[in-house]
């Protein structure tokens, strides 16, 4: 970071090329297209994928509401599909349910990292023509039938927020093998402008620009991708910190009244982005908010991930959402609950979030 500051280069410059470059070989994709978050990646892909006005992009019902929000966003509609209520993952068979002939894309989410079954996701969008946007916000690892998620779909989005796997604070990339598709990418993340500012005033001199289309203020910075750069390094060595809590968690929790996350597939990888459990309220005398609530005053940091999209007043009231329109999301939003899953956990920072976990769960069990 310091020696960015020193080159006077700290907008989009040769660390973002470099980044993006390194992030592309690490996801199995040709071109990496960094861009300002996730939520960018996402809607300059539906925009690059030609979704518009009238066109409809599947978006699974439990997720955070940017992958929805995305869709409004490019001018298309946002249709909900339910969920796998042990995977919180979309599967082929309901997705297929929603199908109709404005469907343009699919936004399949890889929930707390495990791989959406893509194998079975993939030949349906192809009989159909449509476009699978992976939305890997929670997936940089995650792999599907031992290849990563870039294998399959044309576009996948991914996250640098602060909370996820790598961070370069904010930030988001878009990985494609379509090379017109990232061409446009380009152009689009930064004003629609035909060269970007690295282009314009590298030692090969100054050159014009031309202003094709109006695009978007969606650029990384050197700054970030300085982050991102010594971070990508490392990714194999947070991610064994990550596994071994988990398996931690997975030994501690057996016995509560809670559901575990559900096993992976021995050709899947899990990023272990998130770990999630479904709290079993039938044995327990108080609900979810409460048991947050007494976990926080532990001063254990929870979270919930998510509520249904459908259950959040936007959604709710331009469409018409009801929550047993989509009865596995609207159960996983009352149970759900995540503990604290870092590479930056210790030893005892683990021990005391099961020491609380089992004293908390304890006191509420029937």
């Amino acid at each position: 970071m310091v020696e960015v500051l020193r080159s006077g280069w700290i907008g989009t410059g040769p660390r973002t090329a470099k980044f993006e470059r390194e992030f592309a070989i690490y996801a199995g994709g040709l071109h990496a297209i960094s861009v300002s978050s996730c939520t960018a990646a996402l809607h300059l892909s539906l925009l690059a994928a030609g979704v518009g006005p009238g066109d409809e992009v599947i978006v699974p019902a439990m997720t955070f509401v940017a992958s929805a929000n995305a869709v409004v966003h490019a001018g298309g509609t946002p249709v909900l599909c339910d969920v796998d209520p042990f995977t919180q993952n979309i599967e082929a068979d309901e997705v297929a349910r929603h199908l109709t002939p404005r469907t343009k894309a699919i936004i399949p989410v890889h929930f707390a990292g495990r791989a959406v079954d893509l194998s079975s996701l993939q030949p349906l969008a192809d009989r159909h023509g449509l476009t699978i946007i992976n939305d890997a916000a929670h997936a940089i690892e995650t792999e599907h039938r031992g290849r990563r998620v870039t294998a399959f779909g044309t576009l996948t989005a991914y996250s640098f927020y602060p909370t996820k796997n790598i961070t370069t604070g904010e930030g988001g990339m878009i990985v494609t093998d379509d090379d017109a598709l990232a061409d446009r990418l380009r152009v689009l993340r930064l004003h629609g402008l035909s060269a970007d500012a690295w282009r314009r005033f590298s030692d090969a001199g100054f050159k014009h620009y031309e202003s094709i289309e109006p695009g978007f203020k969606y650029n990384m910075t050197d700054m970030q991708a300085a982050l991102g750069l010594h971070q990508l390094a490392r990714i194999e060595e947070l991610s064994a910190v990550r596994e071994r809590v988990w398996s931690e968690y997975n030994a501690a929790f057996a016995d509560l009244p809670l559901q575990l996350p559900a096993p992976v597939s021995p050709d899947d990888r899990h990023a272990r982005h998130l770990y999630t459990v479904m709290l079993d309220l039938e044995q327990l005398t108080a609900g979810r908010d409460a048991i947050a609530h007494a976990l926080h005053l532990e001063r254990i940091g929870i979270g919930v991930h998510y509520r249904g999209v459908h259950l959040h007043p936007y959604y709710r009231d331009r469409f018409g959402y009801t929550p047993g329109d989509f009865p596995n999301a609207s159960w996983i939003s009352e149970r759900t609950l995540s503990l604290p899953m870092s590479a930056g956990l210790t030893d005892g920072d683990a021990t005391d979030v099961i020491s609380a976990v089992t004293r908390v769960l304890g006191h509420f069990s029937k």
